[in-house]
This record gives C-alpha cells, sequence and structure tokens, in this order.
C-alpha cells in the first residue's frame, strides 16, 4: 500500500466534501509537520442542488428504515454499509471505508505496531517452528528462541497450521506456550501485549565490505531509521550494500522519498498523474550520492513504495534489481478523516518510474531472476554487491549465511541414502542458473563460463516436490566439487571453497 501521509506531505490539494450535508476538511498539503487544519490548498465545495437532492432521498431512506425496519440493524450500519457500497463501485481494489477501529488497525499495520506474543511462525511437515522472535515482544521477554517448535497451545495439541490463530488473542490476556527444544518439553505462561518493531533492521556481512539493510514498512519514522542505520554501516566501512525490500507492502510516501535522498543527489523519484491524465514529476532535490554499488532485492510482495524506492534507484542507475517480480501497485491513496471517526481511503494518483514505466498490475521485472528461494535471492544479491565467499547453514526454520542469521529456511528432502536440497539455492551458491525441462525430467545448471550440467529424473540426481526441483547433494559435488557439505540433525551446512 502507499499512502500520502498527512503527517508529513501530500501530493493532492486540500479538500472540503460534503457528505450527508456535513462539509469537513478531510486532506491536507504542505511541508513536514503541517497539521490537517492548518494546510493550506485549493478549496472544492461540493454543495450543488442536484448533491442536496440526492442526500435527500439518502436522508428519507434513513428515516423509513429507522421507522420500520423490523430487522434490528442500527443507524450507523446503514450508513456504514451505504458508503462502502459508493466505494465498492468504483472497481478499485485499493479504495476503501474504515471505521474508527478499522483505521487505527490499518495504520498500526503500516506502523509496525501489532498486539500478540511476538514471533513468527511457519507449518512444516507437520511442525510448527518459531522462525523468529521479535525484538521487544512477550515471547522475547519470556524466553522463547527462534528454532523452538510449538507442539501445544494452551495445553492442546499442535496439529494443523489452523493452531495459529489459539495462538493471537486481545491485548492483556495470557496464552500457554509448549515448546520443544532440544528434545526437551518447555512451558512458557505469556501475556499477550502491544509492541512496535524497527520499520528498518541492517548489519554487515561478514568476511566482505558489504552491508545489508531490510526494510519492512515505509512508516512514518522508516526514513529516520534507515538515515541512522546507514550511517552505523558507513562507519564499519561498508562499500556495497543490499537494500532488501522483500515482504513490503509500501507505506507513505514521503518515507520512500527520503530514503531515495539516501542514494541520489538529485533525480526523479516518480512521475505521477491524477484525473486530468497530465504526467508531473516529483523530483530529489537536496540529496546525497551513496557512492557505492546498491543491489535490491524485491520478490512477489514488494509493492506500492517499494515499488517506488525500486524504480527510481533502478531508473537513475544507482542499483541492479535481484529477485521476483514485483506486485505491481502503481496508485497512491490518500486517507480522509469523515465527521463520523470514520475514514475513506481513495485512490487519488497513478504513478510511473522515472523511465515513465506504467506497471500496474504488471509489477517490476528484476534484473537477475531469481524465483521462489529466499536464500538463493540473499546469495544472487550478496554476489552481486561484491561479496567474494559465502558459506550457507540452515533448516526448515533457520537460514544463517557466513555465520550471521537471516530471513529464510532450507528445506531438505531424504530418500534412503540420498539427500536433496533446493536446486535454486544450489545453483545461486556456484552462481549459476537452473533451467527445468519438464518434457525429459532434466535440470540444466549453465555457470558464469557458460558451461552446462546436467540432472535428470532417470538418474535419481533430480527430485521434483510440490513443483520444486531438488538436487542430490553427493552428485551436486561430484560435478561441482568446490561444494562441501554435511546435513546432520536437521541442519544443513554448504560452504564453496
Amino acid at each position: 500500500m502507499i499512502l500520502s501521509s498527512f503527517r508529513k506531505y501530500a501530493f493532492i490539494p486540500v479538500l472540503s466534501l460534503a457528505l450527508l450535508g456535513l462539509p469537513q476538511m478531510v486532506g491536507a498539503a504542505g511541508t513536514a509537520g503541517t497539521s490537517d487544519a492548518a494546510a493550506a490548498g485549493t478549496i472544492i465545495q461540493l454543495g450543488t442542488s442536484e448533491t442536496s437532492t440526492d442526500l435527500q432521498a439518502l436522508q428519507e431512506v434513513l428515516d423509513y428504515l429507522e421507522a420500520y425496519n423490523i430487522e434490528g440493524v442500527e443507524r450507523q450500519e446503514f450508513l456504514d454499509n451505504a458508503i462502502r457500497g459508493m466505494v465498492y463501485t468504483l472497481d478499485d481494489p485499493y479504495s476503501d471505508y474504515y471505521s474508527k477501529d478499522e483505521l487505527e488497525s490499518f495504520e498500526n499495520s503500516v506502523n509496525q505496531e501489532f498486539v500478540g506474543i511476538g514471533v513468527t511462525l511457519r507449518f512444516f511437515n507437520n511442525k510448527l517452528y518459531i522462525t523468529d522472535v521479535l525484538p521487544n515482544s512477550p515471547a522475547s521477554k519470556a524466553g522463547l528462541l527462534a528454532g523452538d517448535i510449538i507442539t501445544k497451545v494452551d495445553a492442546k495439541p499442535v496439529t494443523s497450521s489452523e493452531d495459529v490463530a489459539r495462538i493471537q488473542g486481545e491485548e492483556n490476556t495470557q496464552v500457554s506456550i509448549t515448546v520443544n527444544r532440544n528434545g526437551q518439553a518447555l512451558v512458557y505462561p505469556i501475556t499477550r501485549a502491544h509492541f512496535t518493531l524497527p520499520s528498518v533492521t541492517g548489519k554487515v556481512i561478514p568476511s566482505s565490505r558489504v552491508g545489508y539493510i531490510a526494510v519492512t514498512s515505509f512508516s512514518d519514522t522508516a526514513d529516520e531509521e534507515f538515515a541512522q542505520k546507514l550511517a552505523s554501516l558507513r562507519k564499519e566501512g561498508i562499500g556495497a550494500l543490499v537494500l532488501d525490500l522483500r515482504d513490503n507492502l509500501g507505506g507513505y510516501v514521503e518515507s520512500a522519498a527520503n530514503i531515495a535522498k539516501q542514494f541520489m543527489k538529485e533525480g526523479i523519484l516518480m512521475y505521477t498523474s491524477g484525473q486530468s491524465g497530465e504526467m508531473q514529476p516529483v523530483e530529489i532535490t537536496g540529496g546525497q550520492d551513496i557512492g557505492m554499488p546498491v543491489v535490491v532485492l524485491t520478490n512477489g510482495l514488494t509493492a506500492s513504495a517499494s515499488e517506488i524506492l525500486t524504480g527510481a534507484l533502478r531508473d537513475n542507475g544507482i542499483a541492479k534489481v535481484v529477485g521476483e517480480q514485483t506486485y505491481g501497485k502503481a496508485r497512491i491513496q490518500n486517507v480522509f478523516p469523515l465527521s463520523n471517526g470514520s475514514s475513506l481511503k481513495l485512490t487519488v494518483q497513478a504513478y510511473f518510474t522515472p523511465n515513465k514505466l506504467d506497471f500496474n498490475h504488471v509489477g517490476l521485472k528484476p534484473d537477475i531472476e531469481v524465483k521462489n528461494n529466499a536464500a538463493a535471492q540473499l546469495i544472487t544479491g550478496m554476489y552481486a554487491a561484491g561479496v567474494r565467499q559465502i558459506s550457507v547453514s540452515g533448516g526448515p526454520a533457520s537460514l544463517n549465511i557466513n555465520g550471521t542469521a537471516f530471513p529464510g529456511y532450507i528445506d531438505v528432502i531424504q530418500d534412503g541414502q540420498l539427500t536433496y536440497a533446493p536446486s535454486r539455492l544450489l545453483s545461486s551458491l556456484i552462481q549459476g542458473t537452473p533451467v527445468w525441462n519438464s518434457k525429459n525430467g532434466k535440470l540444466t545448471i549453465t555457470d558464469l563460463q557458460g558451461k552446462q550440467t546436467g540432472f535428470t529424473l532417470a538418474a535419481k540426481t533430480v527430485k521434483v516436490v510440490d513443483g520444486e526441483s531438488y538436487l542430490e547433494l553427493h552428485e551436486f559435488q561430484k560435478k561441482y566439487p568446490k561444494l562441501t557439505w554435511s546435513y546432520k540433525q536437521g541442519l544443513l551446512n554448504l560452504s564453496m571453497k
């Protein structure tokens, strides 16, 4: 999602809308810190005689419903559904109507504010793994660890992914979590609470001078968080940067624009167009050149503000894009507060990349495509940024690269004495490109020198499970002897000599 932030900056003028006869200030434009009520701009009054007649008819319906309805539906519910009907008629998947509580929930999600115990989970092979324990969360304070397997919730066994819902709940309520940790059963009573996650995290990739920064949401503080993290990594001496925008659904426009200023002194952020269809440039000024190679990681959930930043960095010649095609949401929404405490989220502009590409419902194609494997995307991005030595370890709930934890996991399949690992992961380690031929059941890897190596179903050197291909590690090592590997207690270790 992408929003013009009322707290900071908006791309449209102030509007005054007569809704049910109640004119309201519902938008803002101005510099940072300008409040809704203090903003200046063009005022559009919607109060014609035709409008008055329409609103009178709506009022008459409400009066009849209140006087004669026997179904027990309250007036506010009638109004909410009438407004939703108007919005949904637009055939716009991004416009919506929010009650006060729904708006609060929406804003909390953008600003990384949550209620719960604070873990990320993966249900795999009939086990519920904790893949991450979020900082400052109740789970972190209670002592849960990444890699724990949740076996019971409130003393009831976990049997399916639907049991995740039993972990969720309202603030200040308690849940009992039983985990299996290295064969030991541990019970943790945890009180669900409100907590806020950072929008930006980062680190130096070990055994390199390459920095890694992940932006999970363009919250109203993401730009400040990014500037601080980048400054910190510069002090550690980085000479290249991997910017991870995977699974980032967007947020506030100005946060993305301010982060773009950390990469370019000046340039075009994007082009926008409103009802007139005229394209207007949105320019970056007063920024600073990053002065180092940049790689952006994307996937199918890289959307909105994330696509603005991705397109701007690539079209301005600053970054190379690695991963999967992005979501394809090239539309901007504003949130307009209404008199009854509810709000209208309305699409107000289309936007285009600096090269004037309209990618709505299409997405941005990466320069280097790596599908369906988070670990392979990371490794490919690191190589592209200049990392020279990479070792990988992980299991169904963990991923470590050069000894440091990253988001992702590694699935391994064992078939008797044969051990299989994802073909995309293995191909990324040797910087090769895999191509699957379903007609002859053969997977071919082409390396950087153009040499091709084949693996076949008939020889049992490749296996296909749920549409993904896996390569037998003994056979892979024979063909790529620089790879060393071991697999013990569900943990796979891979490294290149």
